[in-house]
């Protein structure tokens, strides 16, 4: 095939994925099967390995992620994205109706309402129709340049829809009606707002697998998203359920007439491809924006989002201009924010439970109450510092709610029911499963205080643990290797070490409480079957902490056995995609105790697989590697990111800054600071001509 021909058939199919992206993931309304989208795809890539030119910014291939960023950078807003302020009461909303009023008299208010989505603000800016640059709020005026990272969520489009000209839905302000005027609805550049989020449905998946994989578990879905999108590291940002609402506009330009109201922007970024909010209503006065918000209310917990408010906007554009601003925020628009759903209830107790890392987690016992849809007996307690701040007492009524409409935690004590023969909770100092002596460890910075810890490998809870987790579908899949089984064979001695499955003997597995020969061979075949999984299962099912299934996965593409891995070093490790030094120190520390090296030696001898079949070999090293490269100005033909493609292609290195390990920087027009911190240090500086005869 011709490099005309390639470009031309890429150019079909990445025009029919993108179609079919918008048909599944905005609509709602798939147009095509798994297999035949799967056909598409795989074409694609296929011609990209042969024509890597066609590999653009904007090819669906861009989905998944790429090289991982050395840190995020600075991008500046074309329209400042101001924040709103908000309320949590009806009359207060009223009042902020009577002084928009106020600052336009004699006028009719149409006011729009739509749903709050508890997410993270994103601002999405598109040249020449194309996906350009994707940036949080940040200071409002300037956020971080989160790009490769945006690109991954599907309900994005990677290029606008159309070059033709759409019709704008009627509509009336101040009495006066609009008919349709027609529009351009593909402009030269566009700059859009809208909300970043995770599902209902895709959190608690998230977080069972972060449980299993022994990592700290999400408070909530904003959370997940916004550390979702903090990630360096797109890869595995595109493994996340991120989703999004488009709801503003901030720059248009290259259109011959704009939206005149709110109700016409959203039928016009629907027409260019954006999800736009699935709810919203028309108001006239105080009364009927009232009544908007709490049907709103009813109406919420069926979305696949989490809504913790309703945005109240006028709808006309003119009458927002002449309603101003403050210096922080719009006059003519308000959020109002729903409370949390709660319940009070009584602390029957306090229990402890102790997981297989050791780490010791205190949860509430509760009297039974029903709060959002279910009946609560149980409340996280997080850790120590969560109780002593709280001073959560055994006997105390307790304000209960559910984190992020998803996890029950105890919020607060009512202290006025408090009666004076509450207990207090006396955190142990020893391990409950074993009396190992407890030490405390400081979580991470983004977390609250501290875990404590029980340091003995072989406590009962511990060793349960492990070998659950060992025998769990996501690690070595052991049929009938769940909690009553393991904890049967831990309690009758057979089993302290995961290797100690693979000497069982069906007699002593069939002799167990509730188990008879059939049950037990079934276990057991379940148990020779798991010699032949996959390496990278293996890793994971050794429960190594901070080690789940996508750093398993990213080291056995890396390296071609588990030896390889384990005789690494922290430098070798973190070559691993994903791979950062907390994972490299833990995998190490692990791996340095002579137990768990004998349980590696026991495990080889049992038969288990140690060599990966999703080890990748890497390419020779190009001609420029271990060169580091700095990208600083706009270039003639390159685009940042296809300039950092060729240079990677070659063996080089791209960062972000300047320094005396720099080798070259690379400079377009308009190149700043960077430019001049080369000159001072001496630092080789060329243009994209001369960087394009060195990659050859």
């Amino acid at each position: 095939m011709t490099s005309e021909k390639a470009k031309a058939r890429h150019a079909e199919l990445a025009e029919e994925i993108h179609r079919h992206d918008h048909a599944y993931y905005v609509l709602a309304q798939p147009s095509i099967s798994d297999r035949d989208y799967d056909r598409l795809y795989h074409e694609l890539l296929d011609l990209e390995k042969q024509f890597p030119d066609l590999a653009s910014a904007d090819s669906p291939s861009q989905r998944v992620g790429g090289t991982p960023l050395k840190e995020f950078k600075p991008v500046k807003h074309l329209v400042p994205m101001l924040s709103l302020d908000n309320t949590y009461s009806q009359q207060e909303l009223r009042d902020f109706v009577a002084r928009v009023q106020r600052i336009l008299p004699n006028e009719t208010l149409d006011w729009m309402v739509e749903p709050k989505v508890d997410g993270v603000a994103i601002s999405l800016r598109y040249e020449k129709g194309s996906f350009a640059v994707g940036a949080t709020r940040g200071d409002g005026s300037t956020g971080d340049d989160i790009t490769p990272n945006l690109r991954t969520i599907r309900s994005i489009p990677q290029r606008l829809h159309g070059n033709k000209t759409e019709r704008l839905p009627n509509s009336e302000i101040k009495g006066k009606k609009h008919n349709g005027d027609r529009q351009d609805a593909c402009p030269t550049l566009l700059e859009v707002r809208g909300e970043v989020f995770l599902t209902k449905s895709g959190f608690e998946k998230l977080n069972a697998e972060r449980k299993l994989a022994g990592e700290e578990t999400f408070a909530n879905p904003r959370n997940a998203a916004a550390g979702s999108l903090k990630q360096l590291d797109a890869r595995l940002v595109a493994k996340r359920p991120l989703d999004i609402v488009v709801y503003g506009l901030g720059s248009v330009e290259g259109v011959s007439k704009q939206p005149q109201t709110h109700e016409e922007m959203l039928a016009w970024l629907k027409t260019l491809g954006f999800k736009t909010p699935e709810w919203t209503r028309h108001c006239k006065s105080a009364d009927e924006l009232v009544a908007a918000i709490d049907d709103l209310d009813k109406l919420r917990k069926k979305f696949p989002y989490e809504t913790d408010g309703a945005v109240i906007k006028l709808n006309s554009y003119e009458q927002r201009e002449r309603a101003g601003f403050t210096s922080k925020a719009p006059r003519w628009a308000i959020a109002y924010k729903y409370a949390s759903e709660q319940a009070e209830t009584k602390v029957l107790g306090i229990m402890i439970t102790v997981g297989r890392t050791g780490a010791i987690t205190p949860t509430a016992e509760l009297e039974p109450v029903f709060l959002a849809g279910s009946t609560i007996s149980r409340a996280t307690l997080h850790n120590e510092d969560y109780i002593r701040k709280k001073d959560v007492r055994i006997g105390d009524t307790v304000t209960i709610e559910k984190a992020g409409e998803v996890i029950p935690k105890v919020v607060d004590v009512v202290l006025t029911k408090r009666i004076g023969k509450e207990v207090p909770f006396k955190y142990p100092k020893v391990c409950p499963e074993c009396g190992s002596k407890l030490q405390k460890e400081m979580l991470g910075e983004e977390d609250e205080g501290s875990v404590w810890r029980c340091p003995n490998l072989d406590c009962p809870a511990q060793v349960r643990g492990r070998i659950e987790h060992w025998c769990a579908r996501g690690a070595m899949d052991i049929e009938g290797g769940g909690e009553v089984l393991v904890r049967q064979l831990v309690q009758a001695g057979l089993v302290r070490e995961v290797a100690d499955l693979y000497s069982l003997k069906l007699d002593e597995v069939a002799n167990l409480e509730r188990m008879g020969k059939k049950s037990a061979q079934n276990f057991l075949d379940g148990v020779v079957a798991s010699k032949s999984r996959e390496a990278w299962r293996v890793l994971y099912g050794l429960g190594i902490l901070h080690v789940g299934t996508g750093a398993s996965k990213s080291l056995c593409k890396h390296f071609p056995t588990l030896d390889d891995i384990f005789s690494a070093s922290a430098e070798q490790l973190m070559e691993a995609g994903d791979i950062g030094e907390v994972i490299a120190r833990s995998l190490m520390q692990w791996y340095s105790d002579s137990q768990n090296k004998k349980l590696v030696e026991r495990l080889r001898n049992a038969g288990l697989n140690f060599k990966s079949e999703i080890f990748q070999a890497r390419a020779p090293a190009g001609p420029w590697a271990g060169k580091i490269f700095v990208l600083t100005g706009t270039m003639p033909n390159l685009k940042r990111e296809e300039a950092a493609a060729k240079i990677e292609a070659a063996g080089g290195k791209v960062s972000g800054s300047v320094s005396k390990k720099t080798d070259f920087v690379v400079a377009g027009e308009e190149a700043g600071s960077k430019l001049d911190k080369a000159h001072a240090l001496g630092v080789k500086v060329i243009d994209e001509a001369e960087l394009l005869r060195m990659l050859g």
